[in-house]
């Protein structure tokens, strides 16, 4: 697959880079916003319920198409997984928006400033989930939380969790595999995150970062918090849509492309010999793989619901999933920018171990 951003790329976002002005909207009842959402979400239900028949309808009709041929399923997968992805993306990632109003990079420094390990790593790991985060924003990230006294074990949970359990995976999950496989990915997630960075805090490894960030100190405190009303906070809702979804649109069309042609061409059962339950070796293989790659979760998991269906085992392909989301060669080397080389191979160890662990025991359980 052509190479693309590895997650969603917040960093013009005036959330992480620096205090920005927000628009006010003190002209919009919040009342007229709530109308207005709950008809969208009425006519959104609506239309979600027509894509299965419309994809089957489309097909049907496009000419000299032979019905139930391998093309055919195709188109029918295409067809129909492109809307539906794309809906569920809009729709969450317009509540996640809003709930990202709440949670500032600044406020998010300040509420893990100080905390203990343990809590601080359970707390870190949620806060990542509803945090704007990418591979360009890893360094003043970590810059960010380092200087403001959050311990390094507990700052790993955080890099860690928030690439890897974001609303993009957990919505393209749940739409693709069902709330099952979603909910599974998001607790082991979130365990491999709160255990690595508990791990990375013991080994008690603060020397391995690069001197000039072991020198910096916070010497002021944030500006004061901005006020948002709630149109305020609908409009950055609609914001992070144009924003997220204007950015991987693209990619998740040729994820889907590429699912499709495996849905309709690649025979039952295929993908077994090489990803299945009795391959010891498929879980380490799939994540060799995985790490190099430079890849997000919308472009991804339309291919690993496609490896499913064809015969993968559950927990190679989420073990290839969250290597390629949580673990990737381009972040290693911006975050060599900040870390020494060692303490970067301890943060691969750890979270690769991790992954693997939950890649064998999905193929054991289920």
């Amino acid at each position: 697959m052509k190479a693309i951003n590895k997650n969603v790329c917040a960093c013009q976002n005036p959330e992480i880079g620096g205090e920005a002005e927000s628009p006010t909207h003190k002209n919009n009842s919040p009342i007229g916003y709530f109308l207005k959402g709950l008809a969208g979400i009425i006519i959104w239900f609506v239309i979600y319920r027509q894509l299965a028949p419309l994809a089957g309808y489309l097909t049907r009709n496009i000419p000299g198409l032979p019905p139930g041929s391998h093309a055919a399923e195709a188109i029918q997968f295409f067809l129909y997984d492109t809307p539906k992805v794309l809906m569920l993306l809009i729709l969450v990632v317009y509540g996640v928006g809003i709930i990202r109003t709440f949670f500032t990079p600044e406020k998010t420094r300040r509420i893990l400033a100080g905390r203990r390990e343990a809590v601080g790593n359970v707390l870190a790991a949620l806060l990542g989930i509803v945090t704007p985060f990418c591979s360009c924003s890893a360094v003043p990230l970590f810059i960010g939380f380092v200087t403001a006294g959050v311990p390094l074990g507990v700052t790993f949970s955080f890099l860690i969790a928030a690439p890897m359990v974001n609303e993009i995976a957990l919505v393209l999950l749940y739409g693709l595999l069902g709330w099952k496989v979603a909910a599974l990915y998001l607790v082991t997630g979130l365990l491999i995150a709160i255990i690595a960075g508990w791990i990375i805090g013991r080994l008690g490894m603060e020397n391995h970062i690069v001197d000039w960030v072991r020198a910096m100190r916070t010497t002021a405190e944030g500006g004061p918090e901005e006020t948002l009303t709630w149109p305020d906070r609908f409009h950055h809702g609609w914001e992070a849509v144009k924003e997220i979804v204007g950015k991987v649109w693209l990619y998740v069309i040729a994820g889907i492309a590429v699912g499709a042609a495996i849905h309709g061409y690649v025979p039952e059962g295929f993908m077994a010999a090489i990803m299945g339950k009795d391959a010891w070796w498929s879980v380490p293989a799939a994540v060799l793989i995985g790490v190099p790659m430079y890849s997000n979760a919308a472009g991804i998991i339309p291919v690993i619901h496609a490896l499913l269906e064809k015969g993968a085992a559950l927990g190679t392909v989420l073990a290839f999933m969250m290597s390629v989301i949580a673990l990737s060669l381009p972040e290693m080397v911006i975050l060599r920018k900040v870390l020494m080389p060692r303490l970067i191979g301890v943060f691969i160890g750890v979270v690769a171990g991790g992954i693997l662990l939950v890649g064998y025991l999905f193929n054991l359980i289920i």
